[in-house]
């Protein structure tokens, strides 16, 4: 199994290709809230499903399409700064960021018919700079318990699945 291969959450979906590691849930919350509390830097630690994300260093508020931010990371006793870059936006719909690795996280919302959001999240390293690396390190797959991991931190945050 690769690293942090375990059950998806309940209510969580997982998807896994040659390249991405999705993750999906419903969200009990319209698409404009769960939106911004996504594109919100200061979010992503409570957000991230592997803990790796520690807070934020640089970058506004909210984010919109183009927006840099830079984040801190750690993996077990490394901490470093990532900086990412907004590489896809829409606006209460989709957005996607990316680091210097070239492989990006997309989050995209789409209303439930409830009042809800649908909310999936993928890790996609089809645009990754070096991609024999990135499989070597056993992802997408390593990837599928993180994503989903992240889409329940969502969904807890709003209080549940629609």
């Amino acid at each position: 199994m690769a690293p942090n291969h375990q059950p998806a959450p309940d209510g969580v979906t997982t998807t896994l290709t040659d390249t991405t590691a999705s993750a999906t849930a419903v969200v009990a919350a319209p698409p404009e809230a769960v939106f911004d509390f996504v594109r919100s830097p200061a979010n992503h630690a409570e957000i991230s499903g592997d803990e790796s994300v520690r807070g934020r260093v640089s970058g506004p508020d909210l984010l919109e399409a183009e927006s840099s931010f830079r984040m801190k990371m750690r993996r077990g006793p490394i901490a470093y700064r990532m900086t990412n870059k907004v590489v896809e936006f829409d606006r209460n719909r989709v957005i996607a960021w990316s680091h210097l690795g070239g492989h990006r996280w997309r989050w995209e919302l789409e209303p439930d018919g409830s009042g809800g959001t649908r909310v999936t999240e993928t890790y996609d390293q089809s645009t990754a700079r070096i991609p024999l690396v990135v499989k070597l390190m056993g992802y997408p797959k390593g990837h599928v318990a993180n994503v989903a991991r992240s889409v329940a931190n969502v969904v807890d945050h709003f209080g549940g699945g629609a």
